[in-house]
């Protein structure tokens, strides 16, 4: 799923191509993407784009008379720019918005397609699209703090709750926490000043990082691989593969269709944190540390990568 950092990069690429200028049309190709009724899509044809933010990971195209595009790219949508009038490919393409310059082309790879499109009109409308989540970016320690100790949950689920912080998702939430040292399993009102204050840390660190690699990565062009396994990660994605810290395999822990990557040595004072799954298969043979668990595998998660 597109990210903070990803979704920063979409409007700082969008700006140049679409702003102040006028939408010409909006085809769709797959009805189930529009999810408003009222004002009809109709409506957004014609008008000038006057704005683009960004809301939490939705992208917001405001409009004139108060009207705003929500697009909610989920997991696997992804904006491409292309010539005025370009086709929408068949099976991956959901949508084109027209503008003089260029077509912005919405895709969705899978068959299950989850990305949505709102039209709504003032901007009490467009608040109930916002989660609610802090914007850590913009947040003092305290503010920060208060967010994250409100409610007892996993650190994991504390980042990646959209009702709690604004934009930070599976990938960049297991490289904040390899940066802070911290445990994915670890519970927010356990943890203390010093914890507290290296978190906030790691996420800006993190998050502005990422944005600003990503936007030179992209230069004057348009992002066309956004995806959640950058190289240069630490820990998401790379399972058994070194630490770039310490040279300990990658471990996860697999719930749903997800997973949390960490590393051991830095994270959990070398301890395997269990996978549901595994240890339920595994029983009393499942590693508890880094030892047992590079015996197991014959020591060659280490080596990886």
């Amino acid at each position: 799923m597109p990210e903070l950092p990803d979704v920063e990069v979409y409007l700082a690429c969008l700006e140049p191509r679409i702003l102040d200028r006028r939408l010409e049309g909006i085809r769709l190709t797959n009805p189930f993407l529009l999810r408003s009724v009222a004002p009809a899509i109709s409506m957004a044809e014609s008008r000038t784009v006057r704005e683009l933010r960004r809301i939490g990971k939705r992208i917001v195209m405001g409009l004139d008379d108060e009207l705003f595009l929500v697009l909610h790219l989920m997991i696997a949508g992804r904006l491409r720019w292309r010539d005025p009038g370009a086709p929408i490919p068949k099976r991956i393409g959901l949508a084109g918005f027209d503008f003089a310059n260029g077509t912005l082309v919405l895709t969705e790879a899978g068959t299950k397609k989850r990305s949505s499109l709102y039209l709504v009109q003032g901007q009490d409308a467009l608040r109930a699209h916002d989660p609610g989540g802090l914007e850590v970016l913009q947040a003092s320690p305290s503010a920060f703090r208060a967010a994250i100790t409100r409610q007892n949950h996993t650190l994991k689920r504390t980042l990646t709750d959209p009702r709690i912080l604004s934009g930070i998702g599976n990938a960049y939430s297991d490289e904040v926490l390899h940066a802070a040292k911290l445990s994915p399993v670890m519970l927010s009102q356990a943890l203390s000043e010093d914890e507290i204050a290296r978190l906030h840390t790691a996420i800006c660190e993190t998050l502005r990082a990422w944005t600003s690699r990503l936007r030179a990565e992209v230069g004057d062009g348009f992002p066309e691989k956004v995806t959640a396994f950058r190289d240069g990660m630490a820990v998401h994605g790379r399972y058994r593969h070194p630490c770039p810290e310490c040279g300990s395999p990658v471990q996860r822990i697999v719930y749903a269709s997800n997973e949390a990557n960490y590393c051991a040595q830095c994270q959990t004072g070398g301890k395997i944190l269990a996978d549901r799954a595994l240890s339920r298969l595994l029983g009393k043979d499942w590693p508890r540390t880094l030892d047992q668990w590079e015996q197991k595998v014959g020591g060659g998660g280490r080596a990886a990568g």
